[in-house]
């Protein structure tokens, strides 16, 4: 009978013993079933964010209308509250420059805006700042807005969430300790962006500000050409307008002040991104 009560207590321990393991294992598929619908929920919820590369592009309008912009590129940026052309009953203009590199013309651009007292903007480089803090301090001081263009200017729907964000808010620590700035605009380098880099840059804090006109004026080897400069801004002019101008096209300093002179005779009023109507 002892023998018979031991192995009833050693059978009912490995019965314990099994339960409990099949016990713990039910758990563990459990637990890991609830993680993975989690991992899919958050999965699904960012696929909805398009990762596709988009170059932006303009089609020009006629008559001084505004330009076709695309209605897919639009949607995006008004989604995500950024800038591509203003208000269509506004006469206003809002003109900004991209600045990679240093082409020694910027301060004869600043003598022009101070001179007819005109705001801009100023997208910046890393390697900009690395060579023209002067200038930059200029820009701010005289109340141009300084706009974050990356630290080295890579095209951002190729790069992780975690490079994009080494480079605009690389950048942006510098700035804001080298001179106390705070940038809040970002321009895509090369104009390449996705739904999901701008949506990403959004929460980096950035309103991102593309352009309704521009022209080849970064060409280096296509200098010596100011009356087509002329023309191609003369004829492109329309209602809430974002220019963009290159500050290393010697054409672009040489016919800056007869321009802006031009755009106001025509009733344009040039505005700071800070006054953007939409």
């Amino acid at each position: 009978m002892k023998n018979f009560c031991s192995w009833c207590n050693e059978t009912l321990i490995k019965i314990i013993v099994v339960v409990s393991l099949l016990f713990f294992i039910l758990f563990v598929i459990f637990v890991a079933g609830i993680s993975s619908n989690f991992q899919t929920v958050v999965t699904n919820s960012n696929s909805t964010l398009s990762t596709k590369k988009i170059e932006w592009g303009i089609k020009r309008g006629k008559n001084h209308e505004q330009p076709d912009l695309g209605k897919e590129n639009l949607r995006i940026i008004d989604e995500c509250n950024g800038m591509a052309m203003g208000n269509p009953e506004k006469k206003y203009i809002y003109l900004t420059f991209d600045v990679g590199y240093e082409g020694g013309y910027t301060e004869k651009i600043l003598d022009i805006l101070k001179e007819n007292k005109v705001p801009a903007a100023f997208f910046i480089t890393g390697q900009y700042v690395n060579t023209s803090e002067s200038t930059i301090k200029r820009m701010i001081e005289e109340g141009h807005i300084v706009g974050n263009h990356t630290v080295n200017h890579k095209c951002m729907p190729s790069c992780s969430n975690e490079t994009i964000k080494e480079e605009v808010m690389g950048l942006h620590k510098e700035i804001y300790e080298k001179f106390n700035y705070e940038m809040k605009y970002i321009r895509p380098p090369k104009g390449e962006y996705s739904e999901a880099t701008v949506a990403y840059t959004n929460t980096l804090g950035y309103t991102t500000v593309m352009w309704s006109f521009a022209y080849d004026d970064w060409d280096e080897d296509k200098q010596g050409r100011e009356e087509y400069g002329k023309k191609k801004i003369l004829d492109n002019l329309h209602n809430g307008e974002i220019m963009l101008l290159h500050s290393t096209s010697k054409d672009n300093v040489n016919i800056l002040d007869e321009m802006i002179k031009k755009i106001k005779s025509e009733g344009y009023e040039l505005k700071s991104l800070d006054e953007f109507a939409r």
